[in-house]
């Protein structure tokens, strides 16, 4: 054998070491590939589930907002007639209170005025 020989077989060997240092982080790398493959799987499998879960939500959510959508329309309504029944009121009721206040207030202010003239007030006529 000769110097080039040994030289040869020293960096086959070096590189067979080379080889075998970096098939294990490769070996690692495959096995974390696998494992992402499978959670990407789970993950897939347990999303369908749940978005039927949520599109059931979203219906009913849909229906209940209908009904408390009527219910807003039927208070609106309610709170439109009750405002008018109010300016009915006030407008059959409302004139004649009004009438009835001026009239007793009248009243009261004679009565005072005419109660003030008989009580002697103190002053001198000249």
């Amino acid at each position: 054998m000769s110097g080039s020989d040994i030289a040869g077989l020293i960096a086959a060997g070096v590189f067979a070491v080379l080889v075998a240092l970096l098939a294990v982080p490769i070996v690692k790398l495959g096995r974390v590939f696998d494992e992402l493959r499978q959670s990407i799987r789970s993950l897939a499998d347990g999303a369908t589930p749940l978005m039927d879960e949520v599109t059931s939500t979203v219906s009913t959510t849909h229906e209940q907002l209908k009904k408390v959508d009527g219910i807003a329309t039927n208070v609106s309504d309610a709170t439109a007639n009750v405002s008018a029944l109010s300016s009915l009121i006030a407008a059959t009721v409302g004139s004649p209170l009004v009438k009835v206040a001026s009239f007793s207030y009248g009243l009261r202010t004679a009565w005072a005025q005419r109660s003030d003239r008989s009580k002697p007030t103190g002053r001198r006529s000249r």
